[in-house]
Parts: C-alpha cells; sequence; structure tokens
C-alpha cells in the first residue's frame, strides 16, 4: 500500500520528535527543563533560517511562500499559545505536580487537538477515525502511567491541563496557515517561541549554561524540532490536524523504543502501549474516505503540481518546472475520489 505523503510527513515528524528527547534528556541534568525547551526551539529557528537563506539564494525569494493577511493573524495566534501561553502554564503546573503525572496529563494534547478540529473547526471524521484516535491516545497513557496521579491540589494538573488546551489551539491555528511555505512557518514559531520561553525560564531563576552545551541544544533544536515541526505543517496541509495529531502521538513511543534499541529493558508496559497505538495507526492507515464533492472557487498561493485540482493556464502557456508556486484560481469544480480533509477538502458533509 502506497503512504500518503501526508502521513510520510507526519510520521517523520513524529519520528525526529521521538528520536529527539532521549538524547534531550542528556541535557535536562544540566539545563533546566524550561530552558531547554526555549533553546530547543531557538535552535530551530536559527537553523532553519539558514536553510531558508540558502534556498532563497538558489531558487530566488519567489520560492518562499509568505503568510499575509488573516494567515499572518493566525500564525501570530498560534506562536502565542504555543510559544507563550503554553510554556508558561506547563511551567507552573510543574512546581505544584511531579513529573510521572504531569506525563500523564500531557497526553490530553492529542485529545484536544482532534476535539477542536472536529468540533471547533468542523473537521471531517468518523467512527473509524475516532476510534482509531482513540487507541492512540491510549498508548500513550499506558506508555506513561506510573503511580497514581499526585499533586498538592487541583492547580497545578488543571495548570498542565491548560498548556495541553494551548498547544491543541496551536497545532489547530497552524493549520490555518499550512497552505504556505512549511518551513518558513516553522521557522517563524522557533525564532519567536524560543526566546519567550527563554526568557520564562531565566525569570524562574534557570541560569545560561556553558557554550557547548548552548551548540548541543541548538542543533538538536535544529533536527528534533525545526525539521520536525517542518514536516508536521506538511502533514497539517495534507491530513488535517487530528489526522496530523494522531501520527504525532507516536512521537513518544519511537523515543522509548529508540531507548530499547539503545539497552533499556522491554517492558510489559512499552508491549502494550505498542499494541494500543498499533491498532489505532491500522485504522488510520486505512481509512478510505470518498464521496463526491464540490470545490467552491477560491484564490490562492502555495507549492502545486498539476494535478486534477490543479488545471490551470498560465502566462507563458508552460507550467514549468513543478512543484512551483505561483497566484492560481481554482474554478468550480464537482468529482468524487478518495481524500483526506486538506487545505483543498475543507467542505460539509
Amino acid at each position: 500500500m502506497k503512504l500518503d505523503r501526508g502521513i510520510v510527513a507526519a510520521l517523520g515528524a513524529a519520528a525526529l520528535f521521538g528520536l529527539s528527547t532521549p538524547i534531550a534528556k542528556t541535557l535536562v541534568g544540566e539545563i533546566s527543563p524550561l530552558l531547554l525547551a526555549g533553546l530547543l526551539y531557538a535552535g530551530s529557528g536559527v537553523g532553519l533560517s539558514i536553510v531558508l537563506t540558502a534556498r532563497a539564494i538558489a531558487l530566488g525569494h519567489a520560492s518562499i511562500v509568505r503568510p499575509r493577511g488573516a494567515d499572518l493573524l493566525w500564525l501570530l495566534g498560534a506562536i502565542a499559545f504555543g510559544g507563550a501561553i503554553g510554556p508558561y502554564l506547563l511551567m507552573f503546573g510543574l512546581q505544584m505536580t511531579d513529573s510521572a503525572s504531569a506525563s500523564l496529563i500531557l497526553n490530553l494534547e492529542g485529545v484536544f487537538t482532534a476535539l477542536l478540529a472536529w468540533f471547533a473547526f468542523k473537521e471531517n471524521f468518523d467512527r473509524r477515525i475516532a476510534a482509531g484516535m482513540a487507541l492512540i491516545v491510549a498508548g500513550g497513557v499506558v506508555l506513561s502511567m506510573g503511580s497514581a496521579l499526585r499533586a498538592s491540589g487541583i492547580v497545578g494538573p488543571l495548570a498542565i491541563a491548560g498548556a495541553c488546551l494551548a498547544w491543541a489551539i496551536d497545532n489547530n491555528l497552524t493549520r490555518k496557515v499550512s497552505i504556505n511555505d512549511a518551513m518558513l512557518v516553522a521557522c517563524a514559531k522557533g525564532l519567536i517561541a524560543g526566546p519567550i520561553s527563554v526568557a520564562l525560564a531565566l525569570r524562574y531563576g534557570a541560569h545560561l549554561p556553558a557554550v557547548t552545551l548552548l551548540l548541543r541544544a541548538g542543533l538538536l533544536g535544529f533536527v528534533g524540532y525545526g525539521l520536525s515541526l517542518t514536516l508536521f505543517v506538511l502533514a497539517l496541509r495534507n491530513l488535517g490536524t487530528a489526522r496530523t495529531g494522531a501520527y504525532f502521538s507516536l512521537a513518544p513511543f519511537i523515543g522509548a523504543a529508540l531507548a530499547v534499541a539503545l539497552g533499556a529493558p522491554l517492558t510489559p508496559t512499552l508491549i502494550v502501549a505498542g499494541l494500543f497505538m498499533g491498532a489505532g495507526v491500522w485504522l488510520h492507515f486505512t481509512e478510505s474516505h470518498a464521496h463526491r464533492h464540490r470545490h467552491l472557487p477560491v484564490e490562492h498561493e502555495h507549492s502545486h503540481i498539476h494535478d486534477s485540482h490543479h488545471q490551470h493556464s498560465h502566462p507563458d502557456d508552460s507550467k514549468g518546472q513543478e512543484p512551483h508556486s505561483h497566484v492560481h484560481v481554482h474554478e468550480p469544480l464537482e468529482h468524487t475520489h478518495p481524500h483526506y480533509p486538506d487545505v483543498h477538502h475543507r467542505h460539509d458533509h
């Protein structure tokens, strides 16, 4: 079975993020968690800005589709929720909640992401997709489950749950701008969210580490956060928010699997979590959503090839090199084919 490029991007995002987690843990003992998160985000922004500059030199600035108008507001909203509100609530909650309990609560991000996508942003889903999401989240809960929830009151857990809600809003708002250059979107989030998290960490008493540790964190952030987030935005463009969030929820399992490969014991918990997640992924993999639908006329710009949804003329009567990007118009179209709730299939059911 040929995997959709959106699924490949989502799995790639999960793999890069999941594989970076065990490496990031080696830095936690020397860098406070929130400061480390800020350095990782900043490293992703700086690294991606270098790649974007090289792209612009090689291909020209026209190769980068920038958010404009309402898209710019959606992006700023995503950065505010994901880069400022989320980290602050997490830091506040961790002061009153132990790390094992926090890991369990953090599974709510996937739940909130899907619920917002389905009910607030009207993204299509059916019982199969809902069941798959539930199984993947259940696997995450099993994976992070330790002793019973412990906290000094309810404020800490509520703050962490609030962080999950902020990141879920971030995911859904990022989907709004996913038609733009994915690397530019990821770069902007890193360059803004990184310094905000660093500032929050310093406010809570953290101290900047040695230069060598800064460089290690920055490089890890570029790969594990920057490239991962770029693939995540591509997946949002092709799959929609809930499905992308479901695949990305595999990241902790991928990280745990790497730890086993490096010598950690294979526990019953990991096996059970893998069975839950595997069943959920299978339900998503084997989804086939097809019906007659109508595309309304729209004008926008994004990287594309001349497939069934992009049959338009060019001034020089030449399609040129593909994929390419330019402002183009979609004429009304009605047809039937399997599809996901991507940027061209946000219709009612």
